[in-house]
């Protein structure tokens, strides 16, 4: 039987088990929808801009484990989707995104709306590719799901042509598939973990660095029982937060310039880093001369690229996180290292992340969320919001945390929020954002309220774009430039503080949340924190968007200054430092 190339994209979908599909029509991709109208097994969701779309996507198979399906059409729809492809691919998410695209006879004629998406992605994406022909339909898009998931999950970019979408072709779909020059990693070199497990056997003053590679792996509880088994401290990344349960006594906290004291210090004094799953980026690593100098260093990552290529590394093992903690699990033993579990306990209680501030605070607000939400996804956006939940979030098996680590996208917090609750209807699902990250993707307010999606957005308001402020205050002599939020023409140059001049901000988030049907709540005093959750948690069919009045000048404390080691922690807030 002979279908269009736009009916045998549906049939597809269907066999690769896609239920939802994040789509925006337009020209180039009508066909496409034309052949969805109707279809009961796969639920289109319209959000109201294609970068809210994609990163809706992402939040949905990253709450998930599924991969998340895009559908956009060409020019713009395909641009709009950029950031987010690049967002979800540094993330390891796997997503397939189908942009819809000119006739094949036009394309690099500057047709309208044409643009050459397969190349502007190809460096931000796993996979990247432009169907030709309608005979080469179905094994592109077997293609696509298969690269997306597999190996070191990633983003997939398949373009279709109009003229391919229209074309008659056979509506044969086979899932098999075998991709030539494709051979993800699937077994664990049992030499190199034997050689790894000796090391750590003899170790003083071990240490585990988890990263988001245990998370994607699905390996949480695996990783808790080597933890466990073992009786090494685990220090995390904030992609690999939750990789344990944080409130384990094995867990010690996150790493890196925001990490805690007890963190960084275990990671420079260990004689042996076992790292599971990430590509110590700068981010973590601070001064890379400095970086775990006394230690022996050991690496396991699916990517063979990210392994040696920051810090040299002693023993490389390339391999899936879960595959090689399961096979740690059947030879580790117990250390006997209570010297080294007392010494970094001790640092824990002397150096607790702890605001010590009177009145409504960010460790406050996220405290009372762990103490409401038992079974729950957050996502967070970027900046000072991101950071605090990081610190004080508490992640267990019930509870998830979505953030974007490695691109570090605002506005990615509120749309992740709609696929995440999208994706896990009965769990609570709360998005925690900043002023300025939520105004990026507020159209999306329109999305939740359609499909009655009863997220709790958590608006922590402090006026300024707060992470760049911070570094101006702490690194530049307190210039705030372009980073206040109530700045008018009227304020006058050079102001580096709030004052009773200040103007009102703009907007009036709950004035806007009303306007779009959603319920809206304004706190300003900390005894009102749980009561404004409670309220939002009983609203189960609009979103509620809970603006917190925060201090405007408040940190994210400790830091480690750029350029610097993470021994050179700043542990309180000063005035300036140059």
């Amino acid at each position: 039987m002979e279908i269009t190339g736009a009916e045998l994209f549906v049939k597809a979908l269907k066999e690769e088990s896609v239920t939802t599909l994040f789509a925006y029509p337009g020209g180039q991709a009508i066909d496409l929808f034309n052949a969805l109208y109707g279809e009961k097994e796969i639920d289109v969701i319209l959000p109201r801009h294609e970068q809210g779309l994609v990163h809706a996507a992402d939040g949905y198979a990253r709450s998930t484990g599924k991969v998340g399906v895009c559908l956009v059409t060409s020019g713009p729809g395909a641009t709009n989707l950029v950031t987010g492809i690049a967002t979800a691919n540094y993330d390891s998410v796997p997503l397939v995104c189908f942009t819809g695209q000119v006739p094949t006879s036009l394309i690099g004629n500057d047709a309208f709306q044409e643009v050459d998406i397969v190349g502007i992605t190809r460096s931000i994406s796993k996979y990247a590719v432009t169907v030709r022909k309608r005979e080469d339909l179905a094994e592109t898009i077997r293609k696509a799901f298969y690269i997306a998931k597999t190996g070191k999950p990633g983003v997939v970019v398949v373009d279709l042509p109009k003229d391919v979408q229209k074309a008659y072709g056979s509506d044969s779909y086979q899932k098999e598939i075998t991709v030539r020059g494709y051979k993800p990693n699937t077994s664990v070199h049992m030499g190199q973990l034997n050689k790894a497990l000796d090391i750590l056997c003899h170790a003083k003053k071990p240490v585990f660095l988890i990263g988001g590679g245990v998370n994607i792996a699905h390996a949480n509880k695996e990783m808790t029982l080597l933890a466990e088994m073992t009786g090494v401290p685990v220090i995390t990344t904030i992609m690999g937060k939750g990789a344990i349960p944080t409130t384990s006594n094995l867990y010690v906290g996150n790493i890196g310039i925001h990490g805690s004291y007890a963190a960084n210090s275990a990671i420079s004094k260990c004689d042996v880093l076992f790292s599971i799953g990430t590509r110590f980026n700068d981010r973590i690593t601070g001064k890379i001369e400095e970086f775990a100098a006394n230690a022996k260093i050991i690496h396991i990552d699916i990517d063979t690229a990210s392994i040696s290529r920051n810090i040299v590394v002693d023993v490389p093992i390339v391999a899936d996180a879960k595959k090689a903690i399961c096979a740690l699990l059947e030879k580790a033993k117990p250390l006997h290292i209570s010297e080294w579990t007392d010494e970094i306990n001790r640092l824990k209680m002397e150096y607790p992340i702890d605001m010590e501030k009177s009145g409504l605070t960010p460790q406050r607000v996220i405290q009372s969320i762990n103490e409401l939400f038992e079974d729950a996804v957050v996502t967070t956006d970027v900046g000072q919001n991101q950071l605090w939940t990081t610190q004080f979030l508490d992640i267990n098996e019930n509870k998830q945390m979505l953030t974007s680590g490695g691109l570090g996208t605002m506005g990615y917090g509120f749309p992740a929020a709609i696929g995440a609750k999208l994706g896990n209807p009965h769990k609570d699902v709360i998005a925690i954002s900043g002023d300025g990250g939520m105004q990026m993707n507020i159209q999306e307010m329109a999305t939740a309220i359609v499909y009655e999606l009863p997220i709790i957005i958590c608006i922590l308001n402090n006026g300024y774009l707060g992470n760049v402020r911070q570094w101006q205050e702490m690194f530049y002599d307190r210039r705030y430039s372009s980073t206040c939020m109530r700045y008018r023409r009227s304020c006058e140059t050079g102001c580096n503080t709030p004052n009773h001049c200040c103007p009102e901000y703009t907007p009036d988030f709950i004035a806007l949340a009303e306007s779009y049907g959603a319920k809206g709540i304004r706190v300003t005093k900390p005894e009102d924190i749980k009561t404004a959750l409670i309220r939002a948690k009983q609203n189960t069919k609009t979103p509620t968007v809970i603006e917190f009045i925060i201090d405007r000048e408040i940190n994210v404390m400790p830091i480690v200054p750029p350029g610097n080691s993470l021994n050179d922690m700043i542990l309180e807030s000063e005035e300036s430092t140059e």
